[in-house]
Order: structure tokens, then C-alpha cells, then sequence
């Protein structure tokens, strides 16, 4: 009974030995990606040259509003994809 009396003691005075003082605040950087909402210019729809077309217009018409489209839309694309392209 001494024994356990003696070493509960001990342990008991080893606990109150021990500092208690409060650890030192260190600071730390935290890199998270923010998503940040995208600026870009709205890019608006050109009036297409084929839109005008009336059935009783000559094949050359055709072609030729056809051909003007096809360059319309190539720019077209151009500006979307700058535009996503800036938001990236």
C-alpha cells in the first residue's frame, strides 16, 4: 500500500512539474484557389448573310451569301474563343 501511495505521489509531482505556459502562435499560408467571376466582353451574334436569302434568288446569290456566312462565322468563333480564353 506504501508502494502505490509513493508512486501515485510521484507521478502526481511529475504532472505539477511540467510547464504550463501557452505555445507560441506562429503564423501560417494557406493557398486556396478563389473563384473570381469572369469579365469578358459579351460577344454579340453578327447578322448572318444567308438570313436575308428568298427562294427565288439565283444559285450565285446563294453561294455568294453562303460563302459571306461561312467567313462570318469563322470571325465569330475568333471572338467566343478569345473571349473564353480571357476568362481562364
Amino acid at each position: 500500500m506504501r508502494r502505490l501511495i509513493a508512486a501515485s505521489a510521484l507521478m502526481l509531482a511529475g504532472c505539477a512539474a511540467q510547464p504550463t505556459a501557452a505555445p507560441e502562435p506562429r503564423v501560417v499560408q494557406v493557398h486556396v484557389p478563389v473563384p473570381v467571376p469572369c469579365r469578358a466582353p459579351a460577344v454579340a451574334a453578327p447578322p448572318w448573310a444567308a438570313e436575308g436569302l428568298r427562294k427565288g434568288d439565283s444559285l450565285e446569290v446563294k453561294v455568294r451569301a453562303l460563302l459571306a456566312e461561312r467567313r462570318q462565322r469563322l470571325g465569330y468563333e475568333g471572338e467566343l474563343q478569345a473571349a473564353l480564353a480571357a476568362c481562364q
